[in-house]
C-alpha cells in the first residue's frame, strides 16, 4: 500500500510561477500526496489562480493566512495540517522533475535513513540554466549544517512516522535550516541523492543574494535559535561566509 507525502508550499504574490510549480508536482510519477498550499496574504491574483487549480484535483488543499505573517508561520500552519508519512515542501515559483517524490521514498527504504535531500539545478527567473547545479555531499550531520546549509528547501524528505513532526522557528530567515537541526539531534545524518531532482529559482529581488544582510540573521542564528556562544558562533560563521560565497560565485 501507498504511502502519503505531505507536501507543504508558502505563497505570497506568486501568481506569475505557481501553477508551474503545481505542475510539477501533478507531474510526479507517485500519485499518492497532498498539496498543502498556504496563502500568506498575497495581494496579487495567487490565491484566485490556486483555488480554481485546486477544484480540479481533490489532493490539493488550499489555505489563507488573514494577514502576511511570514513563511515561518504559513510553513507551520502546513506541517501541522500534515496528514502523511512523509513530509516534504516546495516553494511557490520552484519546479521538482518528475520522478523526485518516488526517488526520495526509495532512498529512505534502500538506507533506512529518515531524512534524505537531494542535488538540484539552479536557473534564472526565465529557468535558464546560468548557473551551474548544486551538488549535495553525500551525507550531511548537525556541524555540517551550522557551517552551510547544503540542505535546501526544495529537496528535503522527511519520514515523520519515524522522526516525527516538528516546526520551525518564528524567525524572518533560516527557517528550513532551523528545522533541519532539530531532525539532524534526533538522527546523526540526512543522506544526500546526488542526482538532481529539482529547479531551484533564483529570483532577482531574492533576499538568499543579498550575503551582506543575511550575516545579521545568520549571526542572530547561531546565537538566539541554537543558543551558541560567541566563539561558537564565530566558527561557524567564518565557516559560512567562506562556502556561501563559494557556492555562489558562478
Amino acid at each position: 500500500m501507498k504511502e502519503l507525502v505531505s507536501i507543504i508550499t508558502p505563497t505570497f504574490n506568486s501568481a506569475t510561477f505557481i501553477e508551474e510549480t503545481i505542475k510539477s508536482v501533478q507531474s510526479q510519477t507517485y500519485t499518492d500526496w497532498e498539496m498543502i498550499i498556504i496563502d500568506d496574504g498575497s495581494t496579487d491574483t495567487t490565491a484566485r489562480l490556486i483555488e480554481l487549480l485546486s477544484k480540479t484535483d481533490s489532493r490539493i488543499q488550499f489555505y489563507k493566512l488573514e494577514k502576511n505573517s511570514g513563511p515561518a508561520v504559513a510553513r507551520n500552519m502546513g506541517i501541522d495540517k500534515a496528514k502523511g508519512e512523509f513530509m516534504t515542501f516546495i516553494d511557490a515559483d520552484d519546479v521538482w522533475f518528475p520522478n523526485f517524490i518516488k526517488k526520495s521514498i526509495d532512498i529512505i527504504k534502500q538506507s533506512n535513513i529518515p531524512f534524505v535531500f537531494s542535488s538540484y539545478r539552479r536557473a534564472n527567473e526565465k529557468l535558464e540554466f546560468v548557473y551551474s547545479d548544486f551538488i549535495v555531499p553525500n551525507k550531511v550531520t548537525y556541524t555540517d549544517i551550522l557551517k552551510s546549509n547544503s540542505i535546501s528547501c526544495l529537496t528535503a524528505f522527511v519520514d515523520i512516522n519515524t522522526l516525527g513532526k516538528k516546526r520551525m522557528p518564528l524567525i524572518r530567515k533560516r527557517q528550513d535550516m532551523g528545522l533541519w537541526l532539530q531532525y539532524l539531534k534526533v538522527t546523526p545524518f540526512a543522506y544526500g541523492i546526488q542526482e538532481t531532482q529539482a529547479i531551484y529559482r533564483i529570483r532577482e529581488n531574492s533576499l538568499s543574494r543579498k550575503k551582506a544582510d543575511l550575516v545579521k540573521y545568520q549571526w542572530q542564528f547561531y546565537r538566539e535559535v541554537e543558543k551558541l556562544n560567541i566563539i561558537q558562533s564565530s566558527y561557524y560563521m567564518l565557516h559560512w561566509m567562506y562556502r556561501g560565497f563559494m557556492k555562489y560565485r558562478n
